[in-house]
């Protein structure tokens, strides 16, 4: 059963070109599901997985505490999983075929307000090659909305200065071109010419943003960098590096950017995705008309 797990996390890394994160999650998912099928139902083929088996593992994960979000996330591996060995002649029939996801609450996605993201970026500034590094990579996140995957993934030629864009690789190695703001261009430039020199241990490192050691910036030291800068900032929020993200995007259609734009710069293939931003536009205008108007 194993073989065939390995052989569909081999045609997601090949056919769909998945990040290696999603591939890992999927494995974790299938496995998990293996294993509950070995063990609970004896089962050790995937011919002999039925309809019931695989409601069984859904219910369980829910009998577990699952979170909503995560018992979807696995039906959709398993569904996923499943169309596959029928499309490849390893079963005559998919048992996961027709088995709706959880419904669920869509959270809505929290934001700093445009003061927090200004003292933010103002706790940032420095002169040292690691301040304009910090300055640099905050201002390119808040003015493009980039994930934090993409901004450690950068690589010195993605910027286009002079035209005034970045260019980025999202999920599933798509491609996307991002304007960049007035601010972001500056702290750009400055830690081109006067950071990233002091930060570089080889002429031949294309990675965008550096460490200490003039190695490519990880998503855990990005972590670190963005927490370290918010307690500087005395923002009290548990500050991550989506939360820029959401920002960003909430920022920009409070000022009233076009939806479809929002959307393309984000990189969402789903305008859906996109639309949760209205909500937060809308709920900050309730707290704002309640909080100021006379007779609210």
């Amino acid at each position: 059963m194993r073989a065939e797990i390995e052989r569909y996390l081999n045609f997601i890394v090949v056919e769909k070109g998945l990040a290696d994160n999603s591939v890992k999650a999927y494995d974790r998912d299938l496995t998990d599901y293996m294993r509950w099928l070995e063990k609970e139902r004896h089962v050790s083929s995937w011919e002999q997985v039925q309809r019931h088996e695989v409601l069984g593992y859904i219910h369980g994960l829910n009998d577990r505490g699952r979170a909503p979000s995560s018992v979807s996330r696995s039906l959709s591996a398993l569904r996923a999983f499943h169309l596959f060995l029928l499309r490849e002649g390893v079963v005559r029939e998919d048992p996961a075929a027709d088995i709706d996801r959880p419904k669920q609450k869509r959270k809505l996605p929290e934001v700093l307000s445009s003061r927090e993201v200004e003292a933010l970026l103002h706790a940032a500034e420095g002169d040292t090659a690691l301040h304009l590094r910090t300055s640099a990579m905050l201002e390119l996140m808040y003015a493009c909305g980039l994930r934090v995957s993409e901004i450690c993934g950068l690589r010195v030629d993605d910027l286009h200065l002079t035209m005034g864009f970045v260019q980025c690789r999202g999920k599933g190695g798509k491609e996307r071109i991002v304007p960049l703001g007035s601010h972001a261009l500056r702290a750009l430039s400055e830690y081109l010419q006067n950071g990233r020199p002091e930060l570089t241990s080889a002429n031949n490192e294309a990675a965008l943003f550096l460490n200490h050691l003039g190695r490519p910036l990880t998503r855990q030291g990005f972590w670190r960098v963005l927490k370290s800068t918010a307690e500087r900032a005395g923002i009290e929020k548990a500050l991550t590096p989506h939360m820029l993200r959401h920002s960003f995007a909430t920022h920009l259609l409070e000022n009233g950017a076009d939806l479809r734009a929002v959307q393309e710069m984000l990189g969402h293939a789903d305008i859906s995705t996109t639309q949760i931003y209205t909500q937060v536009t809308k709920v900050r205008m309730k707290e704002v008309y309640s909080q100021f108007h006379p007779r609210a």
